[in-house]
Parts: structure tokens; C-alpha cells; sequence
């Protein structure tokens, strides 16, 4: 997809309707009250309307019906957005069941991260561009409210547009509380002072359609054979952003230089990378100490990788549009402007 071939696709008003769906997990299943509640919360902060669909609280659901949940969803005019509940760890076999022809013809936002870039992929090379980041079970449903820099990127892709500078919300938590623990619908995770945002490459400013998502789906990806071609990259904002499956900085090391060796660095314009999860669910929270020590080591491979392909490129390290809360949702296949002069980020939500 070039930035040329891009499908235009219309905004939401309020009072239209939306589909929320569980193409990989259904976690509204494990937590129905944090799954009404967020439906209640999407309604007060947009005006749009949930509609819920076979699968989005079926455990189990097999690879063809989700598929056919996400057709259909697309394929009614009713809908005029898709939104998933969560990721997971199957999605790459659901991909296979979606007809494309009725996707292409009837574009609509589409939100979600982690293994929802199974699907960010599947609808870039259909040249529809999405919004990454979004769980309605994780940044909607849990906790006192939504985040401030999550409710105005949720309104920007779904009903706003406009461009809108990243900022850093100067907190964050890996993990709310467990959803089947009352004070889910209550009470925050326990969270930190964030770092800043880390510097790499030249005091310039580039600009680009951006690709990316989950590394650890990328490798499936890959492994597929569904990756864009390199030549459609060129000119792209790389993103890259890990998972609570804490892969470690040599792992993140060789999964970004495959995408070098692949050819991927050598042709993008910027790369963006999320500020990473460092602890784990139901274990022991490493030290802050260990914590800072972890995100640094993943930040120096990054930086060290994409130097060794292409020593010229701007490189942001730590912007929350991964597996963190808060969250900033971002375009994918839109644009995103890096500067590194001004150390600001900007995304297009139009």
C-alpha cells in the first residue's frame, strides 16, 4: 500500500452504530461487567451505539465464525466502525476466512492492538488504513474513568479526525486489576511515573504512513507469508511495540534484524516504539530498578538494530500505544509525523 492507494475511509457520527467483536479472545466472557461497562462508557464518550455480534462473548469460538463475524460487520451499512474487545494469540488463523472482496468494498475505521495486527496487516494490504490501539476489556471497561489521552485519540479515529500531538500522559500501569476482582470496575492498576521519550538519529522531521504493531505477531506474520511488500514500505513510520509475553531484549533484538535483513529498514522513514510492559500478571512486580533496567535494554537493541541498517532514521522510543494504560490509539496507514528536532509527535487522524 502506497500512501496514493490509500481507501478514504468516512467518520462515524453519533447516535450511528458500532460493531465491538472478539476476533481473537473473547474476554468478555471472563468479565461481563467489565465488558457492560465499557459499552456504557463507549456511548457517553462518542454518542455510538455497540452492536455486539455472535462471537464477541463466545469462548472458543472457531476461526471461521469470527471471520464471518468480522464480514459481516464490515459488509452492514449499519455499522460504521470495528472495534475489538482484546487481542489474543490466534487471530493469524481467522485471517484466512475473511472475505476480502466484501471488506474492500465496504472500508470502516477498525480499532484494536497486540494480535489484532493480524488484522491492521490484512486490511493494509486491502490499502485500508486503521487505528491501532483500543481494547474496549482494557482501556474502556476497567477502572475509576477513561484515561484522558485514550478517550481523545478513541474520538479522534472514531467521529474527530484532525492531527493531534502526542503527549505523555506521565503515568502508567502494565496491569489493572484482575477483571474478575471487584475493584476492576472501580480502581486503577497500580502505576508509575513514566520515563521520557528517548532520541535516536538525526534533529529532523519525517513523515509517513505508518505500518507495524505487535512484533511478536510480525514474526508470524512473516512466517505466513502475508508481510507487504518492502517496496510498499518506503517512506512508512515503522511501528513496533511488544507484548506482556516480555520477550527479552536479544529476542527483540533478532526480530528487528530480520526486518532489517529483510530489507524493511533500509526503506522506512521512522520508527516508533512503545514504551514496553516489564512485569507480568499474577507474579511478583520486578523492582523499579529491574523495571527501568528492562525498558532500557529493549530501547538500546531497538536503537542499536535499526542503526546498523540505516544510521540516518528518527527513532522514538517509549510513546504509550502499546500494551500500557494509558494508551494512546494511533494511525495505522495513516500518518504520523516524527521531529526529531522539536521531540514532538504528531498523528493524522483524518
Amino acid at each position: 500500500m502506497s500512501p496514493l492507494a490509500r481507501i478514504a475511509v468516512p467518520k462515524a457520527e453519533p447516535g450511528d452504530h458500532v460493531t465491538v467483536l472478539s476476533p481473537a479472545f473473547a474476554a468478555p466472557a471472563v468479565s461481563p461487567a467489565v465488558h457492560e461497562q465499557a459499552m456504557r462508557r463507549l456511548t457517553e464518550a462518542t454518542g455510538l451505539i455497540p452492536v455486539e455480534y455472535p462471537t464477541t462473548r463466545q469462548l472458543g469460538a472457531s476461526a471461521e465464525a469470527r471471520a464471518a463475524d468480522v464480514t459481516a460487520a464490515f459488509a452492514d451499512p449499519r455499522i460504521r466502525a470495528v472495534l475489538a474487545t482484546i487481542g489474543g494469540d490466534d487471530q493469524i488463523t481467522v485471517i484466512p476466512h475473511i472475505d476480502a472482496d466484501v471488506v474492500a468494498r465496504n472500508p470502516k475505521p477498525f480499532l484494536g492492538y497486540s494480535d489484532n495486527t493480524n488484522l491492521h496487516n490484512f486490511l493494509w494490504n486491502l490499502g485500508m488504513p486503521s487505528f491501532y490501539g483500543g481494547s474496549t476489556q482494557v482501556h474502556l471497561g476497567p477502572g475509576p474513568r477513561i484515561d484522558d489521552v485514550h478517550v481523545r485519540s478513541l474520538r479522534a479515529a472514531l467521529l474527530d479526525g484532525g492531527r493531534v500531538e502526542l503527549t505523555d500522559p506521565g503515568e502508567s500501569e502494565d496491569f489493572g486489576r484482575p477483571w474478575t476482582d471487584p475493584r476492576a470496575l472501580t480502581e486503577f492498576g497500580d502505576r508509575e511515573p513514566t520515563e521520557r521519550w528517548w532520541w535516536a538519529g538525526p534533529g529532523a522531521a519525517v513523515e509517513g504512513p505508518t505500518w507495524g504493531g505487535c512484533i511478536e505477531v510480525i514474526d508470524q506474520i512473516a512466517l505466513a507469508g502475508r508481510l507487504p511488500r518492502v517496496a510498499d514500505l518506503a517512506g512508512t513510520i515503522l511501528l513496533l511495540e511488544t507484548s506482556e509475553e516480555l520477550p527479552s531484549a536479544d529476542t527483540v533484538k533478532r526480530w528487528v534484524r530480520g526486518l532489517g535483513e529483510r530489507g524493511v529498514l533500509d526503506v522506512v522513514a521512522g520508527v516508533l516504539v512503545a514504551r514496553p510492559p516489564v512485569s507480568e500478571p499474577n507474579s511478583p512486580v520486578p523492582s523499579a530498578a529491574e523495571r527501568s533496567r528492562l525498558r532500557n535494554a529493549q530501547r538500546d537493541a531497538v536503537i542499536e538494530q535499526v542503526g546498523r541498517y540505516k544510521p540516518h532514521v528518527v527513532v522514538c522510543v517509549g510513546v504509550p500505544f502499546g500494551h500500557t494504560r494509558p494508551q494512546w490509539i494511533v494511525p495505522h496507514g495513516g500518518t504520523i509525523r516524527l521531529d526529531g528536532a522539536t521531540r514532538t509527535v504528531t498523528a493524522d487522524y483524518t
